[in-house]
C-alpha cells in the first residue's frame, strides 16, 4: 500500500507456505515455542533473583541473556503468529520498531557471549584473581556495556533505514523485518547502509566469535592440564552448556550476514531464520538448567512441590 506521493506506508510479510494445513500446523508449533520461551526465560529470572546463592557473574550474566532472548522472541513472534492465521502486513514504523528491537537483542546476545565467555576464562584459568577481576563492579560494567553498545548499533542502523525512500515493491522476502531484505526494497542509494551493515555484523559477529573462541581455546588448554578426571569433568560442566549455546547460535547468525546473497530468503534462510530467532531462545534455559544441580536445588526452593 502506498500514498499518493508513492511512499510506501506497509509491508507484506512474506509467508512460510500457502498450505492452510501447514499455516495451522507452524501455527501451533511457534505458539508452543514461544510458550516455553517466555516461561523457561522467566523461570531462570525468577529461580535466580529469589535465591541468594545463585547471585554469582555467571548467573548475572545469564539473566541477561534470559531477557534478551525474551525481548528477542517477543519481538518477532507475535506478528509470525498473526501472519500465519490473519493479516500478513505490517506498518513501517511497526517494522522498524521490529528491527531496532530484534537488532537490539541480538547485537547484545553477541557481546554478551563474550562476557560470558570471558566471565569462564577467569573462573578457569585465573581463579585465584576471580573475585578481584569479576567483582560486582566489572559484572555491572560489563552488562551495561552489552546494553548500550547494542541498543546504539539498533539505533544507528534502523535509523539509517528511516533516511531512504520505498516506492514499492512492499513486499519483504522474509518472515520479520531484518535489515538486508528490507535494504532491498528502497528505492534510494544504499550502498553506504550495505557497507555500515556488513561492518557492523563483522565486528559483532566475526570479532566476538573469535574472542569467544579465544577464551574457549584457553580453557581447553588449562582444562586439559588438570589431573584428576573429576577436576577435569567439573571444570568443563562449567562451561560447555556455554559452549553449545554459542555454537549454534553463531553457527545460524554468521551463516545469514555472511552469505554472498544479501538479503535472499529462500526455504534454507528461512529455517535458518527461525533456528536464531525462535528455537534458540527456546532452548537456552533448558540448555543452561538442564544439567545444573545448583539450579535445580533454586527451582525446587521457588515451587517445593516441584518434583524437579
Amino acid at each position: 500500500m502506498a500514498l499518493g506521493n508513492g511512499t510506501v506506508t506497509i509491508f507484506v510479510l512474506q509467508s512460510f507456505t500457502q498450505d492452510p494445513w501447514i499455516q495451522a500446523t507452524l501455527f501451533c508449533l511457534f505458539f508452543a515455542l514461544f510458550t516455553v520461551a517466555l516461561a523457561g526465560n522467566g523461570l531462570i529470572i525468577a529461580a535466580i533473583s529469589c535465591s541468594p546463592n545463585l547471585h554469582t557473574p555467571m548467573y548475572f550474566f545469564l539473566v541477561n541473556l534470559a531477557v534478551l532472548d525474551m525481548v528477542c522472541t517477543s519481538s518477532i513472534l507475535p506478528k509470525v503468529l498473526q501472519s500465519l492465521v490473519a493479516d500478513s502486513t505490517i506498518s513501517f514504523g511497526g517494522c522498524l520498531s521490529q528491527m531496532f528491537f530484534f537488532t537490539w537483542s541480538l547485537s547484545s546476545e553477541l557481546l554478551l557471549f563474550t562476557a560470558m565467555a570471558y566471565d569462564r576464562y577467569l573462573a578457569i584459568c585465573r581463579p585465584l584473581h576471580y573475585g578481584t577481576l569479576m567483582s560486582s563492579r566489572v559484572c555491572v560494567a560489563l552488562a551495561a556495556f552489552v546494553w548500550f553498545t547494542g541498543a546504539f548499533n539498533a539505533s544507528l542502523l534502523t535509523g539509517m533505514i528511516l533516511q531512504l525512500n520505498f516506492c514499492g515493491p512492499n513486499l519483504i522476502a522474509h518472515f520479520f523485518c531484518e535489515i538486508p531484505p528490507v535494504l532491498l526494497l528502497s528505492c534510494s542509494p544504499t550502498f553506504l547502509h550495505d557497507i555500515m551493515t556488513i561492518t557492523a555484523d563483522m565486528f559483532l559477529s566475526g570479532l566476538n566469535f573469535l574472542l569467544t573462541m579465544v577464551s574457549y581455546g584457553c580453557i581447553i588448554a588449562s582444562i586439559l592440564r588438570i589431573r584428576s578426571a573429576e577436576g577435569k569433568r567439573r571444570a568443563f560442566s562449567t562451561c560447555s552448556s556455554h559452549l553449545i549455546v554459542v555454537t549454534l547460535y553463531y553457527s545460524t547468525v554468521l551463516y545469514t550476514y555472511i552469505r554472498p546473497a544479501l538479503g535472499s530468503a529462500g526455504l534454507l534462510d528461512k529455517a535458518i531464520g527461525v533456528v536464531y530467532t525462535i528455537v534458540t531462545p527456546t532452548l537456552n534455559p533448558l540448555i543452561y538448567t538442564l544439567r545444573n544441580k545448583e539450579f535445580k536445588a533454586a527451582l525446587k526452593k521457588l515451587f517445593p512441590c516441584s518434583p524437579t
